[in-house]
C-alpha cells in the first residue's frame, strides 16, 4: 500500500457550460437593378412598346415581403392624352396591367438573399401628340421596414417617326401631292413631306401616327401602302439628311487617285486626279498614253476610281 493510496482522489472541476448562440438580429433591405444598362430618357414613335428588364432583390438575412408599386405621371398639352399603357410581368401568374388598374401596388414574397426579375413595358399610345411625356415610377419597399426602400425611375416622351410610303414609279410627287393635300384640311399629324429625286418609287413623310397615316394612303391614287416601322428597322433621320443634303459625286474622289473615264471621247482611258471641283462636280484629270499630258476636265459622274492615292 502506497503512503497517499488512503486519501480520497479531488473530484475534477466541471466545465465551464458555453451558453448557446444568440440569433442574429433580422436584417431588411431591398435592391432593384436593370438587367443591363437602358436609357432612361427616350424618345417613342406612336405605337412602339419598349421591354425593360429589372432584377428585386432581398439584401436582407431574413424572408420579407416586399411591396412593388408602380406611379404613373402625364405631361401633355392636350387636354384630355391618351394614356400609355404599362404593363409588368413577374409579379403574378398573369401579366400586371398597370394602365387599366386603380390598384398600383403589389406584394411579392422574398427569401432572405432572394430576387425576382421582373419586366416592365412601355407603349406609346397611337393617338400621342408631338412632346406628350411618360414618367414611369417603380418602387420596392420592404413590408417589415418601410424605411427600407429602392425605386427607378423611367422616362419617355412621344416623337414623329420617319414612314415610307409605296407609290408607283414615277407617280412620287403626285401622291406626296395627295397626302400634302389632305394634311393641310385637317390635323392628321403629318409635319413634313419628302420626294427624294433618286428613291424610285417611294416618298417619305414625318408623322406622328403611322396609323392614321395608313388610313389616308389607303384612299390616294397610286399610293401602295406605307411600310410599318419595326425597333429594328426604323427609319432613322441620319438616315434622311442623304436625301435632305445630297453629298457631291465627287466626295469619295481625291487628288492622286487613278480613275477609268467612263464615258465621252476617251471613254475607257486611264487617268490621274489632278483637280476636283465639287461645286460644279468635275474632275481634272491627266490622261496617261495621251502623246502630250493636257489636263482634261470631266463630270465626276463619268470616272470610276481604280486606286486610292494612299494605296499607291
Amino acid at each position: 500500500m502506497g503512503l497517499f493510496d488512503d486519501q480520497a482522489k479531488a473530484p475534477e472541476p466541471k466545465r465551464a457550460e458555453t451558453p448557446p448562440e444568440r440569433p442574429a438580429a433580422p436584417s431588411y433591405g431591398v435592391a432593384m437593378e436593370f438587367a443591363k444598362p437602358v436609357e432612361e430618357r427616350l424618345s417613342m414613335t406612336a405605337g412602339q412598346a419598349r421591354d425593360y428588364e429589372l432584377i428585386v432583390t432581398n439584401t436582407g438575412n431574413d424572408d420579407d415581403t416586399i411591396k412593388i408599386k408602380v406611379d404613373l405621371n402625364y405631361a401633355s398639352e392636350a387636354p384630355e392624352p391618351p394614356e400609355w399603357i404599362v404593363k409588368l410581368w413577374g409579379i403574378e401568374e398573369k401579366v400586371w396591367d398597370v394602365t387599366f388598374t386603380k390598384i398600383l401596388e403589389k406584394e411579392i414574397a422574398l427569401i432572405g438573399g432572394g430576387s425576382r426579375e421582373i419586366t416592365a413595358q412601355i407603349t406609346c399610345p397611337k393617338g400621342a401628340r408631338y412632346g406628350d411625356k411618360l414618367t414611369l415610377v417603380l418602387s420596392a419597399t420592404s413590408k417589415n421596414d418601410p424605411a427600407v426602400y429602392d425605386t427607378k425611375t423611367l422616362s419617355a416622351t412621344a416623337r414623329q417617326a420617319i414612314i415610307a410610303v409605296k407609290t408607283s414609279i414615277g407617280h412620287e410627287r403626285a401622291v406626296a401631292d395627295a397626302v400634302f393635300a389632305r394634311a393641310r384640311v385637317r390635323d392628321i399629324g403629318i409635319f413634313a413631306v419628302l420626294v427624294p429625286v433618286n428613291l424610285r418609287g417611294y416618298m417619305l413623310v414625318e408623322s406622328m401616327n403611322p396609323d392614321r397615316l395608313e388610313e389616308v394612303v389607303r384612299g390616294i391614287r397610286r399610293a401602295r401602302g406605307i411600310v410599318k416601322p419595326e425597333d429594328e428597322k426604323a427609319i432613322r433621320f441620319e438616315d434622311v439628311e442623304l436625301y435632305l443634303a445630297p453629298k457631291p459625286v465627287v466626295s469619295g474622289i481625291m487628288e492622286g487617285d487613278i480613275v477609268e473615264l467612263m464615258a465621252g471621247p476617251f471613254k475607257g482611258e486611264k487617268a490621274r486626279v489632278m483637280k476636283i471641283d465639287e461645286t460644279k462636280e468635275e474632275v481634272t484629270v491627266e490622261l496617261f498614253e495621251a502623246m502630250v499630258r493636257i489636263p482634261v476636265t470631266v463630270p465626276g459622274t463619268s470616272v470610276r476610281v481604280l486606286q486610292k492615292e494612299e494605296e499607291r
